[in-house]
């Protein structure tokens, strides 16, 4: 609902009359503000019910026309800036934003009337047990003896041992790849073709093996074996080259490999 005015220059809801003050439209010296105001407090006495949120908004622009015919026929400069004359929209807006929180706590407080009245339907029941009934506590400490509160006490205050990390499951294995490299050089040549796997399968360590295919690497870049795979992921075939170079030493980088 928004607040009507009927002025000789105007009539329709009071923020358009404001609008049309702002812009120009309708001169402020054309209204009669005492007249908007009796009409309007005429017209709220006839209501049944008072609109709260219609009154504030009459109220906040009724204030905003008087400020800004007073500032008209008060003498000061011709010009006034249109943020001046609307100074008074954000009294309005907080003004609004008050009534709102206003609302929200009356529908809160109706909200809890009515809860408050659905609980009164019912009726708490007052019987209680008979006397012939007995309730008793079970007993928390039944057969415990103070020597056992004594030691539950010593074994709560004694001093915590610092704790300690054990790495016992922790094995690290330092590996020699040059110790491969020449237990492979002495291996091959009687083995003559072999596979990878066949030449790990002795070994339990997962290190031990990615040695022994270190090794491996090692010994075809020296050009003493020979690997092929025949297709992805099948078996790695190693062969001894015979009459291949002895070599001075194991190549830098991965002579002694510690895992």
């Amino acid at each position: 609902m928004t607040a009507t005015v009927a002025v000789p220059a105007f009539e329709g809801p009071i923020d358009l009359l404001l609008q049309l003050v702002n812009t120009h439209q309708v001169d402020i010296y054309d209204v009669p503000l005492a007249d908007v105001v009796d009409a309007f407090v005429a017209e709220v006495a006839g209501w049944e019910v008072v609109d709260l949120p219609t009154v504030s908004e009459f109220l906040v622009v009724a204030a905003v026309l008087v400020e800004l015919k007073s500032r008209r026929l008060l003498p000061g400069p011709d010009e006034v800036e249109p943020d001046e004359e609307l100074s008074g929209w954000e009294e309005r807006d907080l003004l609004l934003a008050r009534l709102l929180e206003c609302q929200a706590y009356a529908a809160a407080g109706d909200a809890f009337a009515l809860l408050a009245e659905r609980a009164a339907a019912s009726v708490p029941r007052t019987a209680g047990l008979g006397e012939e009934v007995e309730v008793r506590a079970p007993d928390l400490l039944a057969g415990t003896t103070p020597a056992q509160v004594a030691d539950a006490y010593r074994r709560a205050t004694a001093a915590r041992p610092a704790p300690v990390v054990d790495l016992a499951h922790v094995t690290v294995d330092a590996v020699s790849v040059s110790e491969a490299v020449a237990e492979l050089a002495v291996r091959l040549p009687a083995t003559g073709r072999s596979t990878f796997r066949e030449l790990t399968a002795h070994l339990t360590g997962r290190m031990e093996i990615i040695v022994r295919f270190l090794a491996l690497l090692e010994l075809c870049k020296q050009g003493r074996v020979t690997l092929d795979q025949g297709h992805s992921f099948g078996e790695l075939q190693v062969a001894w080259v015979a009459g291949a170079p002895e070599p001075v030493g194991v190549g830098a980088g991965v002579d002694d490999y510690e895992g």
